[in-house]
C-alpha cells in the first residue's frame, strides 16, 4: 500500500529516488564501510517527512515506543536484527533484562513491551522486566487489552555489587526502552560487568537533538556526494537558541532571530527549486519526546506574540522536564495522504537493518503541523513486500518497494548520525 501522494509525480524528489536507485550497489557498500568504523545504536526509529521535493527526517528516536505498530509479517526480520544485535555485546548471552517506562497505564505503550519481550524470547533469550518505579516492591501483573499479562518486577543490586537484576535473575545484559527524561537512575551507574543498551548517555538526561542533526549534517554531506544530489533534499536546516525560558520570556529575541535565519534560508532554496509552498520552522525542545513542547512558526513575530496558554506549553515536556534550550528547524510538508488524513512514515530499525515501519496519520492535522499528537493512529507500512527487492526500470514514483527502499536509505542516514552523536557525547569514550 502505497498511500496517496497528492504532488503531482515529478519534480526533484523522483529525480532522487532515480539517483539513489541507480546507486543502490554503491550505497549499500559506502552503509558496510561505515558500519566497519561506527557501531549502530541498539534499535532506533526515524520520522520521515515526505514534502515531494524533499524527504528529511525529523526526529530520531533512540528508545522506540512502537514495535506493537509492526505489521507481524515483519516479526522474523526483527528477530534476525537482533540476534545480530545481542551477539554483538554478550554472544553467549542467556538473561536479558528490559526496563520499560514508568507509565503502566498506557495500554499502547505496553503492547510496544509485549511485542519486544516476544523478540526477544524468539532469538532465545530469557526476558524479564524491572523496573525503575520504586513503588513496586514485588512481582506486579499488569494486564494487556488482548488478555495477556506483563509481570514488572523491583530491580535488586546483585551480590557483588557490581550488577544489576532481579530476584534470582542475574543478566548479562540490561535493555532500556525507557528513555530517562527524568535523569539519570542512580542504580545503573557505575555498571562495569553489564551492557546497558542504549548507553545512558542516548537518554534525554544528556542527549540533545542538535548534536544529532549537527552529525545527521555531516552524513549528509557525504553521502550527497556519493550519489550527487542537493543535500538539502535530505536535510532540514536547523539552529539552536538557548538559554530560554518561556514563562519568563527570556531569550525571545534571540528565538525570533533564529527563526528569522532559518526561514531566510529555507526561503532561498524554495526559490531556487520554483516551490510555491509557504516556508514554516518548528520549534521545540531540544531534549524530550512525546510531540510535547513543539509548535509550528511561519513568521519571527509569532514566537513573540505567545499568549500563556502556549507560553505554558512549550516550557516543559515529558517527567516535568523544563526546556531551557530549543531547536529551531526547518519544517519539512507531508504530502502523503491515507484516506484524506496526513500520514508520515516512521522506520524502525534493530542493529543496522531495518525491520518495519508504520504511517503516522492524524485526521485533525495539517500538512505543516506534527502528527506525534493524540488522535494520531498507525498503518503498518508495505515493508512487508521485502521481498520485492527496489526496481530500477520502474517508472520513479509508482512503486511501493522503491519508495519504502528510499525510506529505509534516509532512515539508515539517521541511525549513522545518530551512532556518530553518541560516540562524540560518550563520557567513557575509550570504551569503543
Amino acid at each position: 500500500m502505497v498511500p496517496h501522494l497528492v504532488t503531482a509525480l515529478n519534480g526533484p524528489l523522483l529525480d532522487l529516488e532515480k539517483k539513489i536507485l541507480a546507486a543502490t550497489p554503491a550505497i549499500e557498500r559506502w552503509f558496510r564501510l561505515e558500519w566497519q568504523e561506527h557501531t549502530p545504536p541498539f534499535y532506533c526509529s526515524v520520522d520521515l517527512r515526505n514534502a515531494g521535493f524533499k524527504l528529511a527526517p525529523v526526529d530520531t528516536n533512540l528508545f522506540p515506543g512502537g514495535f506493537n505498530n509492526l505489521s507481524p509479517e515483519m516479526l522474523p526480520l526483527a528477530v534476525q536484527a537482533a540476534m545480530a544485535a545481542i551477539e554483538k555485546y554478550c554472544p553467549d548471552a542467556k538473561n536479558l533484562l528490559m526496563i520499560p517506562e514508568r507509565h503502566t497505564r498506557n495500554t499502547f505503550y505496553l503492547q510496544n513491551v509485549a511485542r519486544l519481550m516476544q523478540i526477544f524470547r524468539q532469538t532465545g533469550l530469557n526476558i524479564r522486566l524491572g523496573t525503575l518505579d520504586e513503588t513496586i516492591k514485588e512481582p506486579t501483573p499488569i494486564n494487556l487489552p488482548d488478555g495477556g499479562t506483563l509481570t514488572l518486577e523491583p530491580l535488586e543490586i546483585l551480590a557483588n555489587g557490581r550488577r544489576v537484576g532481579l530476584k534470582n535473575f542475574d543478566p548479562c545484559t540490561i535493555l532500556l526502552n525507557n528513555d530517562l527524561s527524568s535523569g539519570l537512575p542512580p542504580i545503573l551507574e557505575d555498571l562495569h560487568e553489564q551492557n546497558v543498551l542504549p548507553p545512558l548517555h542516548a537518554g534525554w538526561a544528556v542527549r540533545r537533538k542538535t548534536n544529532h542533526f549537527s552529525a545527521y549534517d555531516d552524513v549528509v554531506k557525504k553521502f550527497a556526494k556519493l550519489i550527487d544530489v542537493d543535500p538539502w533534499m535530505l536535510n532540514p536546516y536547523f539552529a539552536k537558541v538557548g538559554p530560554v525560558d518561556f514563562q519568563e520570556r527570556v531569550g525571545e529575541d534571540a528565538l525570533a532571530t533564529a527563526v528569522d535565519a532559518v526561514l531566510a534560508k529555507i526561503r532561498k532554496k524554495y526559490k531556487e527549486y520554483g516551490i510555491k509552498e509557504t516556508p514554516f520552522v518548528i520549534v521545540k525542545a531540544d531534549a524530550g519526546t512525546y510531540g510535547m513542547g513543539i509548535m509550528t512558526v511561519r513568521d519571527a513575530s509569532e514566537v513573540r506574540d505567545l499568549n500563556r496558554k502556549q507560553r505554558n506549553k512549550m516550557a516543559v515536556v515529558k517527567d516535568g522536564l523544563e526546556v531551557n534550550n530549543v531547536i529551531v528547524q526547518e519544517g519539512v510538508y507531508s504530502f502523503e495522504h491515507i484516506n484524506d488524513a496526513v500520514a508520515e512514515p516512521v522506520v524502525y530499525m534493530i542493529d543496522r537493518y531495518v525491520v518495519g515501519g508504520f504511517y503516522r496519520v492524524h485526521a485533525e492535522r495539517g500538512a505543516d503541523e506534527n502528527l506525534n499528537a493524540p488522535g494520531a493512529h498507525f498503518v503498518p507500512l508495505a515493508f512487508a513486500q521485502q521481498h520485492a527487492l527496489p526496481d530500477p526500470h520502474a517508472r520513479p514514483g509508482t512503486t511501493a518497494p522503491n519508495r519504502f527502499y528510499m525510506y529505509g536509505v534516509v532512515a539508515r542516514l539517521a541511525l549513522l548520525a545518530a551512532s556518530i552523536e553518541l560516540e562524540k557525547t560518550d563520557p567513557n569514550p575509550e570504551v569503543y
